[in-house]
């Protein structure tokens, strides 16, 4: 039976490892009834399978027919979508579509990513390479809630891992994976829970290897 409270759907375009991270935190720890769904803008997106065998009602929506022309009403299908399900709550998981105003006036506040630096560090793609050729001393990944700015909403969590001598962009990719899937169920949890305190200011966010969080 599921509980009555927030719910959240979890946007994949790809692999879905992050998601599948959530998914058995999730079983783990007894909040799996609090995920919606999982949905993609990709129908080949190999985390569908994923999600379905965990159990976890899946939807596609793919971006494609709607071209450039049609990208605000992709927007508001896809808020339609996920709101028909119950969700509260929006998790962009690897989602690799910038969502714009149709889609996110409807969860004010209630989106979150996991980006792979240390924002404000290195928004955008690229970045285990530009942190190697920046010739950073630590690298990692961030928790924030979106707004129209790419990247850059307020900052929830971070974690920090050392760059080494020997790190070339697998390596590091490899090793700040490891802390997404530590981290974002964590934080995604604690939002619907209720135990997210808006800041936005973190601290420096490569100031520590240890992970920040505004969360109880």
């Amino acid at each position: 039976m599921t509980r009555p409270g927030p719910r959240a759907a979890i946007l994949i375009s790809g692999r879905g490892s992050n998601m599948a991270a959530i998914l058995d935190n999730a079983t783990a720890e007894g909040w799996s009834d609090q995920i919606a769904l999982v949905a993609s803008n990709r129908p080949e997106a190999e985390g569908l399978g994923l999600a379905t065998a965990r159990g976890v009602p899946t939807a596609v929506l793919d971006h494609q027919p709607y071209g450039t022309e049609h990208r605000g009403r992709f927007d508001t299908d896809l808020a339609e979508l996920v709101l028909a399900h119950g969700a509260t709550w929006v998790v962009l998981a690897g989602f690799m579509r910038i969502l714009g105003p149709g889609f996110l006036s409807h969860f004010p506040d209630r989106i979150l990513n996991i980006h792979p630096s240390l924002l404000p560090r290195h928004p955008g793609l690229h970045t285990h390479r530009r942190a190697l050729e920046a010739g950073d001393r630590e690298h990692g990944c961030t928790v924030h809630l979106v707004n129209e700015s790419l990247d850059g909403g307020p900052i929830l969590a971070q974690k920090a891992v050392p760059i080494l001598p020997d790190d070339d962009e697998d390596r590091l990719a490899a090793r700040v994976l490891v802390e997404e899937q530590r981290l974002f169920p964590q934080v995604v949890r604690a939002a619907l829970e209720g135990r997210l305190q808006r800041s936005d200011a973190c601290g420096d966010p490569a100031s520590s290897s240890q992970t920040k969080a505004v969360f109880t």
